[in-house]
């Protein structure tokens, strides 16, 4: 597979989300390029960003490999999101663009017709793309930079169950639209917590050793959100 240098660091941090670089395992530099079609020049330059973005740890005798996140910090991952994703829409709400608004009417709007033909498998996509777009409606492309480590992460750490209510998740959806669009940033807020929070509940870790572990992260979560609800 031969893909654009600058493409490098993409690819491999999606085959790690994807599972195909299991957790743990090396990442040698001259099997990574010969896998990607580039040298090991940009595969080495892919590496240090995706160590910085906490994907990758470099290990005595060993180089570099895989993280092994625990589970406090997968669950720090949602907290995380739990906070900023709110505060992306009250940004987004000041400072979207006609053309922000155009690409997330129309999301909504095949969301909600695919939820209702139950075309369950194009749902998560178009949610990905949804909360991408409105990452990029905030304007800064910090914030943006980090919602989308964000949602690779908790991508690559969780397992998450469909919502069980499609239609009323996309209805979720058009009214953090609206919000956004009558520039009502305490509203888009409000609503995109109560919409994180929901979601969060469906997450389940990866690599938990039995259910139960996996249900005490995700409950104390919960806790977490309420919590962050009542200020």
């Amino acid at each position: 597979m031969r893909i654009p240098a600058h493409s490098v660091c993409t690819a491999i941090r999606d085959d790690i989300v994807a599972g195909v670089h299991e957790r743990g395992g090396r990442l040698t530099e001259e099997v990574l390029a010969r896998r990607y079609g580039v040298s090991r020049v940009p595969v080495r330059e892919a590496l240090r960003t995706l160590e910085a973005e906490g994907f990758v740890v470099t290990r005595r005798h060993a180089g570099a490999c895989v993280a092994e996140p625990t589970e406090q910090e997968a669950a720090d991952l949602l907290e995380m999101r739990m906070l900023l994703e709110p505060l992306g829409a009250s940004r987004a709400a000041q400072r979207r663009t006609e053309a922000h608004l155009k690409v997330l009417r129309g999301l909504v709007r095949l969301g909600q017709e695919r939820a209702r033909q139950g075309h369950s498998d194009d749902l998560r996509s178009l949610s990905g793309w949804f909360h991408e777009t409105l990452a990029q409606a905030t304007g800064s492309p910090a914030l943006t930079s980090t919602l989308t480590q964000l949602r690779h992460k908790i991508a690559w750490m969780y397992a998450a169950e469909g919502p069980s209510d499609p239609v009323g998740y996309w209805a979720e959806h058009g009214a953090i639209t609206d919000a956004v669009a009558r520039g009502d940033g305490d509203r888009a807020r409000s609503l995109t917590a109560l919409h994180t929070e929901r979601a969060s509940a469906g997450h389940r870790l990866r690599f938990a050793s039995g259910a139960g572990r996996a249900d005490r992260v995700r409950n104390a979560q919960h806790a977490v959100n309420m919590t962050g609800l009542r200020h």
